[in-house]
């Protein structure tokens, strides 16, 4: 499975792609971060970026996108911006048919360090040992994009399951309310 890591923001969003194999075996493809400058229009930094992850996906041809999920924090332009960078990578998956999956921080953490609190030094040593690298990727916006990965990797036989046995749960529910339905007849 090809999976492409993004670390979603405004200023650096890291991007990354990796090749997962049998067991825990993942190999790094290419990290990059696209910069944008903060004195840019908000409309074309977004392309900006658009248009890198675009480059990409037609590049790459990843099979899944996982994103880190934007979370609450005290900075709110900070929050809307990774949010607004999230989106735009989002619908250009969609407009591929390419699967879209969010980690929430410390899911990608505890997946990389078995620790969900790890601080960034921490993830970045881990991504190191993990795929092998000679030195460690900066900045860590492309770390954190390797990370996410890397956990989709991990994570996704299990959110396969989970799917399966949803979609199970759904048909049983179906089949029982047309049992009761037909009894009630």
């Amino acid at each position: 499975m090809r999976v492409m890591g993004v670390d979603p923001g405004l200023t650096r969003c890291g991007l990354s792609m990796v090749e997962g194999g049998a067991g825990r075996k993942v190999t790094a493809l290419d990290v990059d971060v696209v910069r944008t400058p903060s004195d840019v229009e908000l409309h074309r930094r977004l392309l900006t970026i658009s248009d890198t992850v675009e480059h990409w996906m037609d590049t790459h041809r990843p099979d899944v996108i996982a994103i880190e999920r934007v979370f609450a924090n005290q900075n709110a332009n900070t929050a809307m911006g990774t949010a607004q960078a999230g989106g735009v990578i989002a619908l250009a998956a969609a407009r591929r048919g390419i699967d879209v999956h969010f980690h929430t921080p410390s899911e990608v953490k505890a997946a990389v360090t078995g620790n969900g609190r790890a601080d960034k030094a921490q993830v970045t040593t881990m991504v190191t040992k993990i795929l092998g690298l000679q030195q460690k990727p900066t900045p860590a916006d492309a770390a954190d994009a390797l990370a996410l990965a890397i956990c989709h990797c991990w994570r996704a036989p299990m959110i396969a399951r989970m799917a399966e046995a949803e979609a199970k749960a759904a048909e049983f529910k179906k089949q029982y309310a047309a049992k009761v339905k037909a009894a009630r007849a």
